[in-house]
């Protein structure tokens, strides 16, 4: 299997993350935890599904998925490859006038959000190179061609900031009383730019710091003293509706 990093250009890089390019050549399912950030997949070969409800549903080549607040599972078919550009949390606006929360939870086909024809251009384009550096090539002239040129909303680049540097245990309260903010209004400016709410972000950065803490030599206990849990029944509660699994059960395959 291959899961190799690309990085972007400087004309990209305060708004994709990285690109990723997969290839497996055995069909395998597989689950997907929450991230901080939209993805857009294009499959160059071979098929992708989403499975819900023991239900499995054929994806098209050229796709987005939103923020979750929960794990997706997924299948490949064999010899599949995959190009992913995962964007950063406000990257998403600058690429389109869609609000990024309209496909919270969501998995749809890219020409919902971008014109038919350009994302045909870029499948017909990733069907004749052959090397991962035409693919990323392919890919990145595509995002620039369709790049806004549009102001960042620097009150919440500055609150995802905050969310970060407190490893998502910051209550939203007090995210609108540091930037001077009543809740209405950030909640709505956010929830356009980054995907989701300030809660449900902030439980997803938290979510990402215990699987970091889950990889140390630590106790349930101290991993859910040192994020802010409640208790630990409420910690488990939280894991499990993230991953589907306990920590104690997530923990023996790591």
């Amino acid at each position: 299997m291959k899961f190799d990093k690309h990085f972007p250009t400087d004309k990209l890089k305060d708004y994709i993350k990285y690109y990723v390019v997969s290839e497996n050549d055995v069909e395998s399912e597989y689950k997907v935890l929450p991230s901080a950030g939209l993805v857009i997949g294009f499959q160059y070969r071979g098929q992708l599904a989403s499975i819900k409800d023991n239900t499995l549903n054929k994806l098209t080549s050229a796709g987005i998925t939103g923020i979750s607040d929960s794990y997706k599972v997924f299948r490949n078919s064999a010899h599949i490859g995959t190009i992913l550009v995962y964007f950063t949390e406000i990257g998403f606006t600058h690429f389109t006038s869609n609000p990024a929360n309209e496909l919270f939870n969501l998995s749809l086909s890219l020409d919902n959000i971008f014109k038919k024809s350009s994302v045909n251009e870029v499948e017909e384009k990733l069907a004749i190179v052959l090397t991962d550096h035409q693919r990323i090539k392919v890919v990145e002239h595509f995002l620039l061609s369709q790049l806004k040129d549009i102001q960042a909303d620097k009150l919440i680049i500055e609150s995802v900031k905050l969310i970060y540097r407190s490893k998502g245990t910051i209550r939203v309260k007090e995210l609108n009383e540091t930037l001077c903010i009543s809740q209405s209004p950030f909640e709505k400016r956010f929830r356009k730019v980054v995907g989701t709410t300030p809660k449900k972000f902030t439980s997803i950065i938290r979510f990402n710091s215990v699987l970091d803490n889950l990889n140390e030599t630590k106790t349930l206990s101290e991993i859910c003293y040192e994020n802010n849990f409640f208790d630990q029944a409420h910690f488990i509660k939280d894991f499990k509706h993230f991953t589907g699994q306990t920590p104690e059960q997530f923990k023996r395959f790591l």
